[in-house]
This record gives C-alpha cells, sequence and structure tokens, in this order.
C-alpha cells in the first residue's frame, strides 16, 4: 500500500500502484506504520524530513465510499459502523502528521479530493505539479456535509476567505499554478519527477537546520492546536475520538 525508503538523508514515504487511493483502513494503517517506522529510525539518526508522494494518476481520491458501503447485512448499520472507522483513523493520521518530529512535505503528483486535500494539507509544505492533477473538495457536488474538522484544516492552512469559498461552496478543482496563487501550494513543477526533486531540495534544506524534532512538534502542535482540538470528533459521522487509537500506532 506504501513503501518508506531513506534517500540522501530523507525519507520518502509512497502511496505505491495506479488506483486511485481511496483512503480505506488498511492504507490508512499503511502510512500511519510507515510514520511510526521513520520517527523511531530518525531518533538514533539525527534531523531530517520526510516526503509524503503516490504513483499513478492520484495522490488520493479520498475516503473510500465503496468499502464503506460494501456490507449489506444491515447497510445502514455496517456503513455507519465503517463510515466512522474511516473517519477515526483518517483523523488520527492526521494528527499523527501535525504531532510529527520532523518537516514534513507533500508531492502532489496527481488529484487528490476530499480527504485526500485533507491529508495533503496536514503537511508543512506542499509542492505540486502541474501537467496533471488537481486539488478538490468534491463534498458539494456529491451531496455530503463537509466535516467542521476538514474545514478547520482549510482555514489554518488557506490565509484567504474568499479562496475557502472556491474550495468549500464552489468545489473548484484546482490545479498547481492556481494553487501557488492561493496560497494552498508552495510550488509548481513541470512533471512528477521535478515536484519530488523540488520536495527533495526543500526536505534537505530544512534538514541541515539542525532542529530538534521533539521541539519542532510541538510548535508545530501549538500553531496548529485549533485543528487538533478539532480532529477530537467528527460529526458528520457521530462521535469517534480517536485518542485510543494513538495507543496501537507501534502495533501496525
Amino acid at each position: 500500500m506504501c513503501t518508506l525508503e531513506k534517500r540522501d538523508g530523507l525519507f520518502i514515504l509512497t502511496i505505491t500502484g495506479n488506483d486511485e487511493h481511496r483512503l480505506n483502513p488498511i492504507l490508512i494503517d499503511s502510512i500511519r506504520a510507515a510514520l511510526h517506522r521513520a520517527k523511531i529510525e530518525s531518533e538514533s539518526t539525527g534531523p531530517t524530513a520526510l516526503i509524503t508522494t503516490a504513483q499513478g494518476k492520484f495522490f488520493s481520491n479520498g475516503y473510500d465510499l465503496s468499502w464503506a458501503f460494501s456490507d449489506p447485512d444491515p447497510v445502514q448499520v455496517q456503513a455507519q459502523t465503517r463510515s466512522k472507522l474511516m473517519s477515526k483513523k483518517l483523523r488520527c493520521l492526521v494528527s499523527e502528521f501535525i504531532s510529527f518530529p520532523m518537516p514534513t512535505i507533500a508531492a502532489v503528483t496527481g488529484h487528490a479530493s476530499a480527504a485526500g486535500f485533507a491529508l495533503v494539507l496536514s503537511h508543512d509544505y506542499i509542492v505540486m505539479r502541474k501537467d496533471r492533477g488537481f486539488l478538490y473538495m468534491s463534498e458539494l457536488d456529491i451531496r455530503m456535509k463537509i466535516p467542521t474538522w476538514f474545514m478547520q484544516i482549510v482555514k489554518s492552512k488557506i490565509a484567504s476567505p474568499k479562496v475557502w469559498r472556491e474550495v468549500i461552496l464552489k468545489a473548484a478543482k484546482i490545479k498547481a499554478e492556481m494553487a501557488v496563487e492561493c496560497g494552498i501550494v508552495d510550488s509548481a513543477h513541470d512533471s512528477a519527477e521535478e515536484a519530488v526533486e523540488a520536495a527533495a531540495r526543500l526536505g534537505m534544506e530544512l534538514a541541515k537546520r539542525n532542529w530538534d524534532g521533539k521541539v519542532y512538534a510541538e510548535n508545530r502542535k501549538t500553531v496548529f492546536a485549533d485543528v487538533m482540538a478539532a480532529l477530537s470528533s467528527d460529526e458528520t459521522v457521530g462521535d469517534t475520538d480517536c485518542n485510543d487509537s494513538h495507543k496501537a500506532v507501534s502495533k501496525l
């Protein structure tokens, strides 16, 4: 589902395969396990940075709604239970990115929609390819209420209320150059390879600052305290606090 490699002192987390990288519990657990391995290894190797990217056409096309509704007996109960599980696991993943003891960079090499867009925004920096892919909060188009925590992370990462309107109330599909203009993305590049290379250059620059990872994480949590508070529940699927899930990360 994903791989983790060390390249030139940086961690590269790659979501693998050519599918839509829908965020079901299996993929989310795979990403969380990779983060845990990077965190443990960094304790002995010193300051570094983490880049998240993906193979194929998609970075992530959001929640795996087909998985949520795949068990027909009873449909409503099963769908609600599975939706809660997906929400809980994704919120824990975002919380782990915000608490992660090193700078993080999303190299967006394909479409990032809905929950996939929220995952991108959980990184410190975002670089994006120009030739393919867009950022897209699809909830309005698919007739779903956007969770409060999605909106909180949008507000925390995007300064302009005008851009919030484009993202949330117009469901705009935002390509790389527009994303740079809107202040969502840090830089745009001609290809997937160039986006990853730009992320690596930025990661190396950040790693050279030799910051203490624990201090970096605590300062990031202070900056995004409102997001951390909002992650405690998701009103669209009921109260599903993710705190207990953190205890199981080392077992993934």
